[in-house]
This record gives C-alpha cells, sequence and structure tokens, in this order.
C-alpha cells in the first residue's frame, strides 16, 4: 500500500521529536480550500493498480504479459462493440435488439462487455438515462445467456456505475445481491460505487455497517475492511463519515496502520481540527509508525499554507536523512500553500531547490507557480516562468493557459489574452468554458463588450456556451 518500511527506534524517536516541531509551527488557523488536489489525488489513487489488474484478469483471463493480443485483435473487438451498440441504439417496439445480436454473430468476452457497457455509460444524459439503463440491462442478459460465457465482477461493476448514474438504485442494489448470489463478492469498488447514491448520512451508515458486517466483503488490496471503506469515502470527500467510520474501527478493536493514519489525518485537517490532527500524528510516532509518501505530502502542505518555509525546508531534509527523496509532487504540494500564503519568494527558493535536486518540474508545478505570479499581480515573472517551461519541452495544458489569459487580461492586455487563446488551439489544446468565460468576463468588465461577443460567438461555434453564464449578452 506504497507505506515505506518501518524505520528503527531511534529513527522513530527522531520523528517523533520532529513531530513536536512541526506542532509547535503549524498550529496556525486554516483558510481557503484551495491545493488539497496534491494530497488527495495521490491517495485516492491507492489501490486503482489492483483494480486494473483484477480487470485485465477478467478481460484476458491472465496477466497481460502471458499474451501476444496483436493490435488487429483489439480493433475487431473494437468494431463488434460498435456494431452492437448501433443495434442497441435501435431497440424498440419494430425491432427486438436481442433477437439482431443473435444474427451478428458476436461472442461476448470480457473485453467485448467492457467496451460496449463503457459506450453505453460515455452517452448517458438526463434524458435518455432510463433508456440507457434499460439496454445496459438487455445487453447484460444477452451475454449472460451465450454459451461459454460468464460475467466478470468487472461486467457487474460496468452496469452498477451506468444504474448509479440513471438514478436506477433498485436496480442497482438487486444486481448486487445477484453478483454475490453468483458468487462473486462485494469489494471495495463495489462500495464506491453504492456509496456514491447515498444522498444521507444515515443511508451511508447503514451501508458502512452492512459491508462491516458482511462476510463476503473482499476489501484486498487493503489491510482489512475499514480501511477498505475509509478509502471510499476519502474517494467522495466524506471527512465527517471518516471520522465516524474511524471510531467504529476502534471500538471493533481494529488497529491503524500507515492508510488508517494518512486518511484520517487528513479527514481532520479538512475539517479544520488542528488539535486531534496533531494527536494522531503523535500517536503514530509513539506507535512505531514511519510516515510513507503520503504522510509528508500531508505535512508540507500544511507548513506550506502556514507559511512556514523554514520548517518545511527542515522536514524535507529529513525525509532525506531517513531515505525518502523528496518528489515533484512533494515540492509541488508544499510550492502550491506557500503560494496560497502569499510568500513567492520561498515559493521560487523551493522552486530551484526541486531543480538543484535532480527533480525535473512538470506542467503542474510550472503551472502553480504561475497562477502565485498571476494572482500576486506580477505577470512578467509569470510570463517568465512560462517562457522557462516551454524552453524545458513542458507542453502547457489548459490551467495553465488559463492562469496566463487571467494576467493578460487583468494587466489590459487583452489583444495579448485573444492571441494565447488562439496559441493554445494551434498547439492542441481546446480551450475548456472556464478559459472562455475568463476572457469573457473580463472583456466585460473593461467594457470591451464588442470583443466579449465575438469570444462568445467562439464558444457557441465549439458548444462551450450556456447561455446562464452572460446574461443580456446573446452570441
Amino acid at each position: 500500500m506504497n507505506s515505506i518500511t518501518l524505520l528503527g527506534p531511534k529513527m522513530v524517536h527522531k520523528f517523533s521529536h520532529s513531530l513536536i516541531i512541526f506542532r509547535r509551527l503549524s498550529n496556525h488557523p486554516l483558510d481557503g480550500d484551495g491545493g488539497f488536489e496534491f494530497i488527495e489525488e495521490p491517495l485516492k489513487k491507492l489501490g486503482s493498480d489492483y483494480d486494473q489488474r483484477l480487470n485485465l484478469k477478467d478481460e484476458f483471463g491472465g496477466d497481460q504479459k502471458q499474451f501476444s493480443l496483436r493490435k488487429g485483435f483489439i480493433e475487431s473487438v473494437r468494431l463488434d462493440a460498435k456494431r452492437v451498440l448501433e443495434v442497441l441504439r435501435q431497440d424498440g417496439p419494430g425491432l427486438d435488439a436481442r433477437l439482431v445480436l443473435g444474427e451478428l454473430h458476436v461472442r461476448p468476452s470480457g473485453i467485448l462487455v467492457r467496451e460496449v457497457l463503457l459506450g453505453i455509460l460515455k452517452n448517458i444524459n438526463f434524458e435518455n438515462k432510463t433508456r440507457c439503463a434499460k439496454l445496459a440491462y438487455k445487453f447484460f442478459v444477452w451475454c449472460s445467456q451465450q454459451e461459454g460465457y460468464q460475467h466478470t465482477a468487472n461486467a457487474y461493476h460496468l452496469v452498477m456505475n451506468i444504474y448509479a448514474e440513471c438514478d436506477e438504485f433498485k436496480a442497482l442494489w438487486r444486481l448486487v445481491d445477484e453478483m454475490i448470489e453468483k458468487g462473486l463478492p462485494a469489494t471495495a469498488r463495489t462500495f464506491n460505487i453504492l456509496i456514491r447514491t447515498c444522498g444521507e448520512a444515515g443511508l451511508a451508515k447503514k451501508l458502512v455497517e452492512r459491508f462491516i458486517k458482511s462476510k463476503t466483503f473482499n476489501f484486498r488490496p487493503f489491510k482489512h475492511s475499514y480501511n477498505a471503506i475509509l478509502h471510499g469515502l476519502l474517494v467522495l470527500n466524506q471527512y465527517k463519515l471518516i471520522e465516524w467510520v474511524y471510531q467504529q474501527m476502534l471500538l471493533d478493536g481494529f488497529s491503524s496502520d500507515i492508510l488508517t493514519y494518512n486518511i484520517v489525518m487528513y479527514a481532520k485537517y479538512r475539517l479544520g481540527k488542528l488539535d486531534q490532527f496533531h494527536r494522531l500524528l503523535d500517536e503514530m510516532g509513539r506507535n512505531e509508525f514511519s510516515p510513507d509518501f503520503h504522510t509528508f505530502n500531508i505535512l508540507l502542505h500544511v507548513l506550506g499554507k502556514g507559511d512556514k518555509p523554514l520548517a518545511a525546508l527542515n522536514l524535507l531534509n529529513h525525509m532525506r536523512e531517513i531515505g525518502i527523496d523528496p518528489t515533484v509532487l512533494h515540492f509541488t504540494t508544499l510550492i502550491d500553500g506557500l503560494s496560497r500564503a502569499g510568500n513567492l519568494d520561498a515559493c521560487k527558493y523551493f522552486f530551484d531547490e526541486m531543480i538543484k535536486n535532480g527533480c525535473t518540474p512538470d506542467v503542474v508545478a510550472y503551472t502553480v507557480m504561475i497562477t502565485g505570479y498571476v494572482v500576486a499581480g506580477e505577470l512578467e515573472k509569470a510570463l517568465e516562468m512560462y517562457q522557462d517551461m516551454i524552453s524545458r519541452e513542458q507542453i502547457p495544458n489548459v490551467f495553465t493557459y488559463n492562469s496566463i489569459i487571467r494576467g493578460l487580461c487583468k494587466a489590459g492586455k487583452f489583444d495579448q489574452a485573444c492571441s494565447m487563446l488562439k496559441e493554445m488551439e494551434t498547439k492542441g489544446c481546446s480551450p475548456n468554458s472556464v478559459v472562455y468565460d475568463t476572457l469573457v468576463s473580463c472583456l466585460q468588465s473593461a467594457g470591451k463588450t464588442a470583443d466579449a461577443h465575438e469570444v462568445i460567438r467562439e464558444m457557441t461555434k465549439k458548444g462551450k456556451y450556456a447561455h446562464s453564464r452572460f446574461k443580456g449578452h446573446k452570441a
């Protein structure tokens, strides 16, 4: 679970001492809600490799290395999936899709079922959701009736996702029961799908209790069922529910591991409960759990937002002492926090330190720096950072361009902002609605109504325009 080997007693004592220093330096009021994605996303991805391997086994019958699946075979299956989807689209009073599917001479397989169900899932919208749910089930049943084919857990989960998107909750639960009756255990992925459908806290708690008590819950690759559930709740940002599950875990006599501590500490931090955050951190040290990649990422975020660059530097040095080399993500997390605290000098210091330590800044690191300069009104430094990014062959993304365009607009350089919009399109980076909104809002605020209308026309042409955004401004 991506945790490092436990350190010896001396190192644990040393880390416990550094926790005391950390606690003293970072005990500051929390502000804002930004930058958390640098902590959340790596934590949320834990276990995803296991899911991918499991899906691969479901679809191909073993590890990928054991198969020489040629590109032609994959393309053939995708063509079959398109034919199946076309038949399903025509299903109705004048055409029974199940009969036509039989005439296609298509043989169900794990990969075919995945392609078809993903095709349905991607096309769900408010108007067609009832029909999509019915078509998915019709195809699912048809496949199960074909000789030599049995549905895998992955196939069940895909249909569950479709039901969840289509608000077919009763059908979703029936499918869960059917899957278990067929001998396929509920997994962490099953829980993640179901918890998304629980709008009320009471329903979510009942679901958690059901999974805790379930004898068929396969919680791998996690240590125990509670960790699988805590991770699922983290994915959905259910911080208060994480607190409740953690208390139930302790009452049931289960012990924490490094993943448990990371998730619960992060939840406490998001809820603004710094005292409890520090108590857990101290407890982790007393129980001789060494911090891992994610623990340090959380601590660096706290120190960054608290504008504690010296404490952050000490923590980075401590990481190296115990054999953990800070990564681009660690530096980016810290820089983002310091940027939000308004300490751009410290941001630049740690950006340079990152390069000195052999870490190549990626597009995210550059975008964080650029955004910090733009927010502070230092456009020239933002543009210098942008040019440095280009010179190092890092390709700007939509967030990079949005920050630059915002900075140019703030400085009244609207022609350059419009040119930047065209540049990103020529470089294959499609502007999203946020980029257009930024430019239009700035043009309107500056009284450049005609230019704003021109951008709105472009938005409309490319399907990015929603009338609710700019009332009174017609394309």
